[in-house]
């Protein structure tokens, strides 16, 4: 890998968080008007479309991007991830883009806490400490004592959780499937549960919204194109911190275009989420264990 392919990992991660912002700003929007189950079916439909197309393409075609040893755990990957992604655009409508991504941005905590009992990972006592100091921001964000708590804090959190599992199955189906298959699995999965129940909760669009819509998609496809080519020409402990900055562009348009405001405990709370991220995944690098 040249000197080059890090900084062109770095470039295609920030233009990752860019557009997957973008998506949180227009899917906010959207569910604000319509109901979530069905923003979320179109969405995976054209994501299914464009699994299907990339995997049509490949060696093997359609059949050998399908082909796992361990459909149940790709089923449910699948499944879980949908679900995810319903209860995050909720949180985005409860709380706005700000708060909801400062909650959110826990995920990698709950990834470095459960990557032991999941995966059989030995996490040491360094982030350990940094998996404890990273939930006080949390609790900082969430003030829970001082302010009467809001239950729908707890909304972003339950994502957090739900996506850090996701990624734990993903990494755990790693050792027998190919990436390809993974995200095979993972467009046609989420379309089929999301038109299950997305399609009994059908509304008319404007046709203002419908390009929205096109939009919302578009970017979804692009996103994970952009996400693909990352993790192809670097490394994932070379540019993974830079993926907070999602945060970053994320609460800039929930501040600029919604209106929203920037409480001094969320700004507080998220920096200290951030930065025990930023240490568990330096550990990770520098250790290979904990």
């Amino acid at each position: 890998m040249s000197d080059e392919s890090p900084r062109l990992g770095i470039v295609l991660m920030i233009a990752t968080t860019f557009v997957f912002a973008m998506q949180d700003g227009i899917s906010r929007h959207l569910a604000g008007e319509y109901n979530v189950l069905m923003v979320v079916m179109i969405r995976y439909w054209f994501f299914a479309a464009f699994v299907i197309t990339i995997a049509s393409r490949q060696a093997g075609g359609i059949r050998a991007a399908a082909k796992t040893e361990q459909p149940a755990l790709q089923i449910f990957r699948g499944a879980l991830l949908a679900t995810e992604i319903c209860v995050m655009i909720g949180a985005f409508v409860l709380l706005g883009l700000v708060e909801a991504h400062a909650i959110f941005a826990c995920y990698p905590l709950i990834v470095a806490a459960l990557s032991g009992p999941i995966l059989g990972e030995q996490v040491g006592w360094r982030r350990w400490a940094a998996i404890g100091i990273g939930f006080v921001g949390i609790l900082v964000i969430l003030q829970p004592g001082v302010t009467v708590f809001s239950i729908e804090a707890l909304v972003p959190l339950c994502a957090a959780i739900m996506f850090a599992i996701y990624n734990l199955l993903t990494r755990f189906a790693a050792r027998k499937d190919k990436a390809a298959t993974s995200f095979f699995w993972t467009g046609t999965i989420g379309a089929v549960v999301t038109t299950c129940i997305g399609v009994w909760f059908w509304e008319a669009m404007t046709p203002g919204d419908w390009i929205w819509m096109a939009t919302l998609c578009v970017s979804g496809a692009s996103g994970h194109f952009l996400l693909i080519k990352t993790y192809e020409v670097a490394e994932a402990s070379a540019v993974q911190p830079f993926a907070y900055l999602q945060l970053v562009f994320a609460s800039a348009l929930g501040l600029t275009v919604f209106g929203e405001e920037l409480a001094t405990n969320v700004v507080i709370g998220a920096g200290i989420v951030v930065a025990a991220g930023m240490f568990t995944l330096w550990r990770a690098r520098a250790t290979g264990r904990g």
